[in-house]
């Protein structure tokens, strides 16, 4: 790295590697972190729920990047169906080198989804989870993949692990539910790292977190209707008081391509994580907790219906 401080001047030439990155809605994380990838020369993968906004982010970092080698895959991770389908059309990618679990959304109204899910734990948690172990057969063929999920400072204020049956409903907190899943990320993370390292499989799992990154994923969790004045005047506070998305991004980008050992957690190193060049961070006790990330994957694995690695 430059110095003691890791810059995006530190990825190394991608060329040859295949990066799949979910939720790269122009102008959000995973937007920055595919650009980047892009830039480096990855072949990016670019997978979320609508062709329109999969084009005109396709369409943004070519113009950006000439030449860049783009593919695109429609995928609603709140809709175990649609995961199933996607990992099998991205069979076409062949090995993939690295897998960038960006996509989520923040503090929503309660909504269940078509497999009778709370709408914010099946979008960042389980979704992911089925998606990466369906991709995992084509991490190892790469001989060195890597998995990246995003987290968040909120997974500190979750109390518990989402681990009752998540078909049942309960009183519904958006925030706390929130905190919860950002909390699974790092469980699952953990736990995914041990249980490679375990069977010997060439594939590390790392996390990371943006910081305070001003991006509409912030306003539409403070509003049920993220439209109108009141929208505008959040989304514009929010921009004034936190880093730009692509510095959101640079956490993920860090986790994605440095030299770093499976379960490592990178975060903003400036006051409070919040922004800043990204570096090595900690977690709470509770992500740390062994039992924890073990119970949570096994009720993962009930849930979408795969047992792996």
């Amino acid at each position: 790295m430059s110095g003691d401080a890791w810059t995006t001047g530190d990825i190394p030439d991608l060329s040859g590697r295949t990066a799949l990155v979910t939720g790269p809605t122009e102008g959000g994380l995973g937007y920055f972190t595919a650009l980047e990838l892009a830039r480096h020369g990855a072949r990016v993968a670019l997978a979320g729920r609508t062709t329109a906004k999969l084009d005109a982010a396709a369409e943004a970092i070519a113009a950006q990047v000439p030449g860049a080698a783009l593919d695109t895959l429609v995928v609603d991770l709140a809709d175990l169906t649609s995961v199933r389908s996607a990992a099998a059309e991205a069979a076409d990618l062949g090995p993939i080198h690295l897998l960038v679990n960006n996509a989520g959304v923040m503090a929503t109204p309660y909504r269940r989804t078509v497999d009778g899910l709370e709408s914010q734990l099946a979008t960042n948690h389980f979704g992911p989870f089925l998606l990466t172990g369906l991709l995992l057969d084509q991490l190892v063929a790469s001989g060195g993949g890597r998995v990246v999920t995003l987290s968040s400072q909120m997974h500190r204020a979750a109390r518990s692990a989402p681990l009752g049956d998540p078909h049942v409903r309960r009183h519904y907190r958006r925030w706390r539910v929130y905190g919860q899943t950002k909390l699974a990320n790092l469980l699952f993370t953990f736990e995914l790292d041990r249980r490679l390292r375990r069977a010997g499989l060439p594939v590390a799992a790392l996390a990371a977190h943006p910081g305070f990154a001003g991006t509409h994923l912030v306003t539409n969790g403070q509003l049920s209707a993220p439209e109108g004045r009141r929208a505008s005047i959040l989304d514009a506070v929010v921009k004034m008081v936190s880093q730009p998305a692509h510095a959101g991004a640079w956490p993920t980008l860090m986790a994605a391509t440095a030299d770093l050992p499976g379960g490592t957690y990178v975060g903003p190193g400036g006051l409070g994580e919040n922004s800043g060049l990204p570096r090595i961070v900690g977690c709470s006790a509770l992500a740390a907790d062994e039992t924890a990330q073990r119970d949570l994957w096994e009720l993962s694995e009930q849930t979408v219906g795969l047992g792996w690695p």
